[in-house]
């Protein structure tokens, strides 16, 4: 038997009518869950209502059904923070999809522009010391801007939680990372493994990361993919387009089949911009010690 959440039809019909007047499903689910509606249930319901929207169905009655659904909203085009962002593919069984247009040219020059002078060797962390360490499984480099640092930062953090259905306050920083020639990475996964005692504070605070979002901002002549070996999955670095993929269910299991690697650039140099979200409001190291 699935397990159903039930609402009353006042609620139905507040929700049909904010998503009818532009509201992004995000921020109606932050609006129910202030209203001390359990998450699962009211992203639950909102995306009954925005499938139903988009399909031109009426919408459900009293109930939906409870089910770890993916949070990237459904349909070819997604509307968010005022620019349609076409769905170029989906993933057939693990959550994901390419993104096409989810940034434009002059976009992705000024992020390069203002990342560059920024720009440190990228690091991992040592399973053993829980240490952020410079090694050979990178080679790119990268820089973390601030949550909405300036008005530019600020429009795409908006975009970027729109896209991936959950709130702003959820997002870490933008980062974004440069591979020269013959950089890339070793396969991975973007989840905080909770055994690491480095991640278990970062857990606590903000909960596990659930989704990723990574926008193409220039794309090399050869090479850079980025290549998702368990799902037989390579995508093609191609500017302003993007690859989503989320790998925490609302159970807060994960899903290790999203392990994905940057294959080496082969000619040229790529950049990416990405975005991870988490359970709850992120909180940084700083922030929490500000707090003390």
């Amino acid at each position: 038997m699935p397990t159903l959440a039930r609402f009353p039809p006042a609620l139905g019909d507040w929700i049909a009518a904010q998503l009818a007047q532009g509201w992004a499903p995000p921020a109606v689910v932050e609006a129910l869950d202030e209203q001390g509606i359990p998450p699962r249930a009211s992203r639950a319901i909102v995306g009954a209502f925005e499938r139903a929207r988009s399909l031109g169905l009426p919408p459900p009655l009293h109930t939906v059904e409870l089910e770890d659904i993916a949070r990237l909203p459904p349909g070819p085009v997604l509307q968010a923070a005022g620019r349609a962002v076409r769905v170029a593919a989906r993933f057939h069984r693990q959550a994901g999809a390419v993104l096409s247009g989810v940034l434009d040219a002059d976009e992705c020059a000024r992020l390069i522009g203002m990342a560059r002078p920024r720009l440190k060797p990228s690091t991992v962390v040592d399973p053993a010391t829980g240490r952020d360490t410079v090694t050979g499984l990178r080679g790119s480099l990268g820089m973390f801007f601030l949550p909405a640092e300036n008005p530019l930062v600020a429009r795409i953090d908006r975009l970027c939680a729109e896209l991936m259905n959950l709130p702003e306050s959820h997002g870490e920083g933008l980062q974004l990372l440069y591979y020269p020639p013959g950089a890339g990475s070793a396969p991975h996964h973007d989840y905080l493994e909770p055994s690491n005692q480095a991640n278990q504070a970062s857990i606590a605070r903000s909960g596990q990361r659930v989704s990723t979002l990574v926008t193409y901002l220039h794309e090399p002549e050869g090479g850079g993919e980025t290549v998702f070996p368990e799902l037989g999955v390579s995508v093609s670095p191609q500017r302003g387009n993007a690859v989503y993929f989320e790998y925490c269910n609302e159970s807060g299991e994960v899903d290790p089949a999203l392990l994905h690697a940057s294959s080496a650039v082969s000619a040229g140099e790529k950049w990416v911009a990405t975005k991870w979200m988490r359970e709850r409001p992120f909180v940084s190291a700083g922030q929490a010690a500000a707090l003390r």
